[in-house]
């Protein structure tokens, strides 16, 4: 009962702060800008649409007043149309969800095995400190945080670019940045075949993957290094050594679960960050996803995809601090949640 009044604590505080937020950009976005500058500019441009234009995105309205017709839309699932194809509109859920779609299937695979590589090289440089394995994970960990992620994806595109000459060499197609996932479906598995659809679903995969994992790599294995150091000193871990409970059993046992606790509140940190676009590893590989989806809707000052993009991306990250928040106190149980 404490966990669920918690949950609605958090979640009574948090809608409040949603709509503060959204106000907030929807002022920003209106400041930014006509979105019918370019309509508007267009020779013999009839009034008439231009006017029916505008009350189909609610420009009509005072900016106060148009922000609730926005927002009451916007909470019974009608959230607008896109200016950003010119007279073509498109219906902004569709267009922001496709992209989500894309943004979560690379982010949440490439996060999920940094966080798991990162945190068993964090706990084995903090078990053999100062040994040839620490020291070369430190080199490699600091090595990596100091690289600009599109440094990263640059490199790894240059060698991917190498690696497909030597698979075309051999009378095959291209398999590195392969962008055929994005227009095949598992239903289309008989006709190309299950070995065919594995290979070209890691080329397409894997590059923009270890773009975003080395870098989340290095913070969670420095975090998960220094936290598992400082656990391993305290005086309960000392206790249990003196017992005589074996090395495998205080490591993991006592001290590994309260040595997450930072790496959980950094994962829910960056998940969120990453979760924003991921911009330059999305443009560098040709990935049409959240980042991809922000650079055209401001490009094209287009105030409802803009905010349904950050309606998706504010929800996705306090979802991620609130699971955050609940893996404390399973974790580490002198942490209570009430």
């Amino acid at each position: 009962m404490n966990l669920v009044i918690y949950i609605f604590r958090r979640l009574a505080i948090s809608i409040p702060v949603l709509f503060v937020g959204t106000f907030l950009v929807y002022l920003m976005v209106a400041a930014a800008g006509d979105p019918l500058a370019e309509l508007r500019g267009r020779p013999n441009i009839d009034p008439l649409a231009v006017a029916q234009t505008e009350k189909q995105l609610g420009l009509d309205l005072p900016l106060i007043p148009r922000y609730f017709h926005w927002l009451g839309n916007f909470l019974t699932g009608d959230w607008g149309v896109s200016v950003a194809q010119g007279n073509a509109m498109q219906p902004v859920f569709p267009k922001v969800m496709g992209a989500f779609d894309v943004t979560v299937k690379l982010v949440v695979g490439a996060e999920l095995l940094a966080l798991v590589v990162g945190v068993a090289v964090g706990v084995l440089a903090a078990v053999k400190q100062y040994s040839i394995l620490d020291y070369l994970a430190t080199t490699l960990a600091f090595f990596l945080f100091s690289m600009p992620i599109f440094c990263v994806a640059v490199i790894l595109k240059t060698y991917a670019i190498e690696i497909n000459g030597w698979v075309r060499d051999l009378g095959l197609t291209d398999w590195l940045g392969n962008p055929w996932l994005r227009t095949t479906s598992p239903e289309n598995l008989t006709s190309t075949g299950f070995g065919d659809f594995v290979a070209k679903y890691s080329g397409a995969y894997l590059l923009p993957t270890l773009s975003i994992m080395a870098i989340s790599f290095a913070a969670y294995s420095r975090f998960q290094r220094a936290s598992m150091l400082e656990t391993l000193n305290m005086d309960y871990v000392r206790t249990a050594r003196a017992k005589g409970l074996s090395s495998s059993r205080v490591i993991f046992r006592h001290a590994f679960r309260n040595a997450l606790i930072p790496v959980a509140t950094l994962f829910s940190v960056n998940f969120g960050q990453v979760l924003t676009g991921a911009i330059i590893t999305e443009t560098v590989f040709n990935w049409h996803g959240m980042g991809t989806l922000l650079v055209q809707a401001v490009a094209h000052n287009d105030p409802n995809t803009l905010m349904g993009w950050l309606v998706v991306v504010a929800v996705m990250v306090v979802a991620a601090n609130l699971i955050a928040d609940l893996l404390y106190g399973i974790m580490d149980p002198r942490i209570r949640v009430g």
